[in-house]
């Protein structure tokens, strides 16, 4: 059975977040691409017009705007969908944004499979690959609205370029009003010692819900929140998997090169430990309702659970 939580958008903690960081600081612009309502950047419009620029249809251009101006001095925040941010305007990402080590916060929302149906031109499936390969480039995975919220502010004063991805539909909220976010740093969500599960994002409650179904059976599985993506808690993970002996990834994203990539290469060098990837197999998504497709593509708890079931048989 599931567990029941309240459940709040990512976008909406992206929102408070810029909101809060305009009151304080005159150096916070925002940029979006003709999505403003989508991404709820339109809250930070009405709140402070002068300091909000919408690019239309025209992505690149986003991009080379927000290097244009951080490199005034200005912290920007560009938003569209995650598979217009990270595919369409790579070039602009790399070679204007981090190339210069500029102060400009990619948050992209609608990343994923859970963005429905909308279908696979717009489900994206390779934008963390994408962002872990640029350099300088942060990486950040909130899990839901409080975790975006904070994350948001953490990442608009750290130096450099940041990716945070956001996704489409209500997530189940797991922290609240006092949660401190720790960039870097991943989070032991539930002590285990018979495997560790890694998640982020929209994975997090399932995994969690994985590890409550695997308890009644008396199998203990240790969650990490690896919300941090890009630079990797190598520490935290290594003390994990040194104890559990065992490791499996869960991401609504390709497994090549996403989470599991990262975490396989750092324990290749450090610990090689037996591992299971769970995440979309090198496919296009496809339509269908966000319920439909994680439960077709393998993402749902029960799927997380059968999958630790057989690597411990």
């Amino acid at each position: 059975m599931r567990l029941q939580r309240e459940t709040r958008n990512t976008r909406d903690g992206y929102a408070a977040a810029l909101l809060e960081l305009g009151e304080k600081d005159e150096r916070i612009v925002v940029l979006d691409a003709d999505l403003a309502k989508s991404t709820q950047t339109e809250k930070f419009k009405q709140r402070f017009p002068e300091r909000f620029v919408d690019c239309g249809v025209a992505e690149q251009n986003l991009m080379a705007t927000a290097a244009g101006l951080a490199a005034t001095g200005k912290i920007v925040f560009a938003s569209t969908f995650a598979v217009f941010a990270t595919g369409r305007a790579y070039d602009q990402v790399r070679n204007n944004i981090a190339y210069s080590n500029l102060d400009v916060k990619i948050c992209a929302s609608h990343g994923g499979i859970t963005v429905g149906e909308d279908g696979s031109s717009h489900q994206a499936l390779e934008d963390i690959t994408l962002m872990r390969a640029v350099p300088r480039m942060k990486v950040v995975v909130p899990a839901d609205y409080y975790e975006t919220r904070e994350a948001v502010k953490a990442v608009a004063y750290i130096p450099g370029p940041a990716y945070v991805r956001m996704g489409r539909p209500k997530v189940p909220v797991l922290f609240d009003e006092g949660y401190r976010f720790e960039f870097g740093k991943a989070r032991v969500m539930r002590g285990g010692r018979d495997v560790t599960v890694i998640a982020c994002g929209y994975m997090l409650h399932q995994a969690l819900d994985a590890a409550e179904e695997l308890a009644r059976e008396g199998i203990e599985a240790e969650v990490l929140n690896l919300h941090t993506v890009k630079p990797l808690d190598r520490e935290g993970i290594l003390e994990s998997v040194s104890r559990t002996g065992r490791v499996v990834s869960c991401e609504e994203h390709s497994v090549l090169g996403g989470v599991g990539g990262a975490v396989a290469e750092l324990l290749v060098e450090e610990l090689p430990t037996p591992m299971r990837m769970i995440g979309i197999r090198d496919s296009f998504g496809t339509s269908g309702t966000a319920e439909e497709l994680v439960e077709h593509f393998g993402l749902d708890a029960h799927h997380i659970a059968e999958v630790v079931r057989g690597f411990l048989a």
